[in-house]
């Protein structure tokens, strides 16, 4: 079946339904029964144009006598595809993008428009290398389109780290995602998954940290030989480092106070040798099959999951635990290289958030035995919601002070470290370590 079909059909899903791009692109690969090769090349055009929308939509807006926004879904979508491969993959060739497109077009039932998107490409394939450029170089709004982020996006990050900085970061956000590999210990080596994808001929890096890590370049993970024996499961590096700086010791007792899907359940579990009690809670009560399902493959038996609010008083749960994890709900403007349609929530959603995430670390805290240690991160890179979220908890609680640590090569301050994709390859994450004084 047709690659370029099954990207359309996810992108009609995403747009329709609202679905999470990789859920629909999964469908999409499984109803069209894709081989690997088109598999990829469907979630390539897929994601590509989510990452790109804006800047796809300039160039729609440069080349035809009707602008993106008054186009059917459906064509805008066929065109929007189109110049991605015409301008920024460079494997298929013009003709292909360009009669592919068109022919698309027809088999969708789009055909009246085919004339239309026959001559909006070639126009484009004609002037490749003198495209026109985006216009306000050095403005928010450039970075806007260039880049297909909402404005408020970029204005944010320039005001906290700067123009040049919000620009990489940017761009980091529209390449392609690393697929990280976590190796459970406990019932294999990293040499033997190395060993596995030698062999598979597929392509890895051994990234700085965690220790035992590999990355990949992306692929349908559960294929992997080993992953049905639970000898790996899948985590980005920062949120994986995050729970290893607690350095967590067998026998302990550990709360995940918004644990679903479960990773740094399953993270904490084999640092701790399956030895110890985990209690994983969420707010979600249909997402804790996912954790036990999760720690059956990799066969951890101390993880035990509950049903609660994480801004909900547990009194008979003050107290009781040697380190209490708060990874807590947040835009996650960290993780848009892997959902690239989280760009488009509103500056006013992320805008109600550090209160939740305040409201949640006042709670857990209550959980920590006096010298134990306490975990906040999100997946995002606003300060907002990570350094003035903890700098407020820590004016109000005498009793909590931060620990530093370090990040690979990279070292904490005042026991706070952000992970930025542009310099440390990761998603983006914030991670803060807080230890409770003995009174």
């Amino acid at each position: 079946m047709n690659p370029r079909e099954a990207a359309l059909a996810a992108l009609e899903r995403c747009r329709r339904d609202g679905a999470w791009s990789g859920s629909a692109i999964d469908a999409s690969i499984k109803k069209y029964a894709l081989d690997r090769r088109d598999a990829a090349l469907a979630s390539r055009l897929c994601l590509g144009v989510l990452q790109n929308s804006r800047l796809l939509d300039f160039y729609i807006n440069s080349y035809s006598s009707i602008p993106a926004d008054k186009l059917e879904e459906k064509v805008r979508d066929i065109l929007r595809m189109g110049i991605y491969q015409l301008t920024m993959l460079d494997k298929i060739p013009a003709r292909a993008a360009v009669n592919e497109s068109v022919a698309l077009c027809k088999s969708c039932g789009c055909g009246r428009a085919s004339g239309l998107v026959n001559a909006v490409l070639r126009k484009i394939a004609d002037s490749a290398g003198n495209l026109p450029p985006v216009p306000g170089e050095g403005t928010a709004e450039y970075l806007s389109i260039k880049y297909s982020h909402p404005r408020w996006i970029g204005e944010k990050i320039t005001k906290q780290q700067g123009y040049a900085f919000a620009e990489e970061f940017l761009a980091a956000n529209n390449s392609p995602a690393p697929l990280d590999l976590q190796v459970n210990t406990l019932k294999t080596g990293k040499e033997n998954i190395v060993r596995s994808l030698l062999r598979l001929e597929m392509p890895f890096s051994l990234p700085e940290y965690p220790e035992n890590c590999l990355s990949l370049k992306g692929g349908n993970v559960s294929a992997l030989p080993g992953f049905e024996e639970g000898l790996f499961y899948v985590q980005d590096r920062a949120a994986a480092m995050a729970v290893q700086i607690l350095d967590l010791k067998p026998g302990m007792q550990v709360l995940d106070a918004c644990a679903a899907p479960g990773g740094k359940s399953f993270a904490a579990a084999i640092a701790m040798e399956n030895k110890g009690s985990i209690l994983s809670c969420d707010i979600h009560e249909k997402k804790l099959p996912l954790i036990h399902k999760g720690a059956a493959r990799l066969g951890l038996d101390i993880i035990h999951t509950r049903r609660a609010d994480a801004r909900e008083p547990m009194p008979e749960l003050m107290g009781r635990f040697d380190a209490v994890i708060a990874d807590v709900p947040c835009s996650g403007l960290g993780v848009i290289r892997k959902k690239p349609e989280i760009r488009e929530k509103t500056e006013e959603e992320t805008a109600r958030l550090p209160r939740i995430q305040q409201d949640i670390l006042e709670n857990v805290s209550c959980c920590v035995k006096p010298g134990g240690l306490l975990l906040y991160s999100t997946c995002t890179v606003l300060q907002e919601e990570n350094r003035d979220v903890v700098a407020g908890f820590l004016s109000r609680h005498h009793d909590f002070e931060p620990v530093d640590f370090a990040a690979g090569s990279k070292r904490s301050e005042n026991g706070m470290y952000t992970f930025w994709p542009n310099v440390d390859g990761t998603d983006g994450f914030f991670a803060a370590k807080l230890r409770r004084k003995f009174r």
